[in-house]
């Protein structure tokens, strides 16, 4: 399986989910992390602010970078930019990393207003 990292713009904390006034682009995204994570799969963030060594060890990154901060956030599959400039969703990052995003199971809906039963005399359920 594929490792995901994701090189983040400096923000205040891991996740830029903090303070009064956080993203909610932020807060799904930690999200879909949290999930893909417990899918199995290796995922590595790193902050612009908190981390910059790692930004300036992967090639990929330090080359991307020579264009702007604009690029950010990166989202490397197996040191490959696969994403570049905004986060990906959840199918998104479950095709990148190869997981199999099951649909949930929804019963069909009933038909008439009483779920598919019989109505009563006076009408409707």
């Amino acid at each position: 399986m594929s490792t995901i990292r994701v090189f983040d713009p400096a923000m205040c904390c891991s996740t830029g989910v903090c303070g009064p006034t956080s993203d909610p682009e932020l807060a799904r995204f930690a999200a879909d992390v949290d999930w893909l994570q417990k899918q199995g799969v290796k995922v590595e963030r790193f902050n612009l602010s908190a981390q910059p060594g790692a930004f300036a060890e992967t090639a990929a990154v330090k080359e991307a970078l020579a264009r702007g901060t604009d690029v950010l956030p990166l989202v490397l599959v197996d040191d490959r930019i696969a994403v570049e400039g905004a986060y990906p969703t959840r199918e998104t990052l479950a095709a990148l990393a190869g997981v199999v995003v099951k649909p949930a199971n929804v019963a069909p809906a009933a038909s008439g207003c009483c779920g598919g039963s019989a109505k009563s005399k006076t009408g409707c359920c």
